[in-house]
């Protein structure tokens, strides 16, 4: 029998089809969801940059509506941060509402306890449960027209009108004062006077600090960008690195 090879090794026309179609499909959602064609790779880099945007979301659910950072999302990221040993320092960029407290302070500790180089960025705002992440990492920094709000603990949904549930409040708010306090230069007092300050947000009590006067008050290390911020946590790896050698010697 006589067999046809004369479209052996050709792709055929469906084949082709198919590929022009996934590759404008692959085109068309990156333009949704990056607004461009083109995404801009960045090289194999020994920093690692995490990202915490919108509202830390705790042991409840958001709506889908609403712009959230899971932390059970990045519970395990810090983790693998800590073990691999390609990465070598931080950067943290905050953009937060806040969210949960306890699920803030959770990440806050976990970014505390990392041994590499750390540095964060509060770029819009670093508001309530953001203002401990921020503060977590050794050395924070702040554009100057970021934000961050400074005010007590609260509670939504149901409330038990009992002396218990004040008690509670005022533990989980002593815990975020301690951090912020130990883990920043601002003095406990300055930072209690602005938390519970009457008038500077209307109907509520608390402070908005704004860039320059967030470092002035001793809450963030310096008013700075990315540049500032990876000059920094390359500084501090090198410093590392020094440390290690004078050990080994």
């Amino acid at each position: 029998m006589n067999e046809d090879t004369s479209n052996k090794g050709t792709p055929k026309k469906e084949d082709q089809n198919q590929d022009q179609q996934n590759n404008a499909s692959s085109l068309v959602n990156k333009i949704q969801q990056l607004g461009q064609s083109n995404v801009p790779q960045a090289p194999d880099s020994n920093i690692h940059v995490l990202s915490i945007i919108g509202q830390v979301e705790g042991h409840v659910q958001l709506p889908p509506q609403n712009k959230t950072t899971k932390y059970e999302h990045l519970l395990p990221q810090l983790i693998a941060i800590e073990q691999n040993p390609k990465i070598e320092g931080l950067i943290i960029l905050l953009n937060t509402v806040g969210g949960d407290v306890e699920a803030g302070l959770a990440l806050s500790e976990m970014i505390a306890s990392i041994s590499k180089p750390t540095v964060s960025i509060v770029l819009g705002g670093g508001h309530s449960i953001g203002v401990p992440i921020a503060v977590a990492t050794d050395h924070s920094f702040i554009v100057p027209t970021a934000t961050m709000t400074i005010h007590p603990v609260r509670l939504t949904g149901l409330v038990i009108g009992v002396p218990q549930t004040f008690e509670y409040l005022d533990k989980m708010q002593e815990r975020v004062i301690n951090f912020v306090v130990n883990h920043s230069n601002i003095a406990e007092e300055k930072f209690k006077e602005l938390m519970f300050a009457k008038g500077n947000l209307t109907r509520d009590i608390g402070t908005n600090v704004i860039g320059h006067d967030a470092v002035e008050y001793g809450l963030i290390d310096g008013v700075g960008g990315v540049n500032e911020a990876m000059k920094k946590v390359n500084e501090m790896i090198q410093n590392m690195k020094v440390e290690e050698e004078k050990v080994i010697q």
